[in-house]
């Protein structure tokens, strides 16, 4: 049944209201509880030193892979660019002159090649896990001879190239320039800077005293 309104007015008055109680608590809060602890103080260090130790467990984690995992790797990336830049110029000397191009012979010999540069790559380029290059010669003296032998091979492969280009015939050429220009672009780049500008001029200099000059040999 719906009360009316003067009822309804009739029962509010009956219920007494009175001021709540704003004196203090004569118990311990957990906000007071928690201060006499310290236990905020506690949860503030405790915070600092689990976010320090996962910075250092960041910073000083386990490598995914190991040492020599990851050389294995460098050389399979670095053989497979260099075959593939084999197997560019290849294709680009045979079209050169103008030589029907057999896909199976230039995939064999893209093949061939990087199984060669995968093995001088895996011995001669520098890696951490392998610095000595020649067993019982001092460590000081490992990475002189790495840019020693790059130096000659680079020096040796692009005077060679330059020769071959302008004195052979067409099918000596298109043999050897693949080969010979992955060679001399390998070695310059594992040179320092200083060595790389004196490779290039030395073939530089090899290129204008020999008198050659850039033409389409046939």
């Amino acid at each position: 049944m719906v009360r009316t309104r003067r009822e309804r007015k009739a029962t509010a008055t009956e219920i007494k209201l009175t001021h709540p109680d704003r004196s203090a608590p004569s118990e311990n809060t957990l906000l007071q509880l928690a201060q006499d602890r310290n236990l905020f103080e506690e949860a503030e260090r405790r915070e600092r030193r689990n976010a320090g130790k996962r910075g250092q467990d960041e910073d000083e984690g386990e490598p995914l892979l190991s040492p020599a995992a990851e050389r294995v790797m460098d050389t399979i990336l670095w053989a497979g660019s260099l075959s593939m830049l084999h197997f560019t110029l290849d294709v680009l000397v045979q079209h050169q002159y103008a030589v029907s191009i057999i896909w199976p012979q230039i995939m064999t010999r893209t093949v061939q090649a990087f199984a060669v540069f995968l093995l001088l790559f895996y011995v001669l380029h520098p890696h951490p896990s392998a610095p000595i290059l020649l067993p019982g010669l001092p460590v000081r003296f490992q990475a002189p001879l790495r840019q020693t032998l790059f130096l000659v091979a680079s020096v040796c492969s692009g005077c060679y190239l330059i020769h071959i280009s302008n004195k052979y015939g067409y099918l000596a050429i298109m043999k050897r320039s693949p080969p010979l220009g992955c060679i001399w672009v390998w070695s310059v780049i594992e040179l320092n800077l200083p060595l790389a500008m004196l490779s290039l001029a030395c073939s530089g200099g090899f290129f204008y005293q020999g008198g050659y000059s850039i033409r389409q040999q046939y």
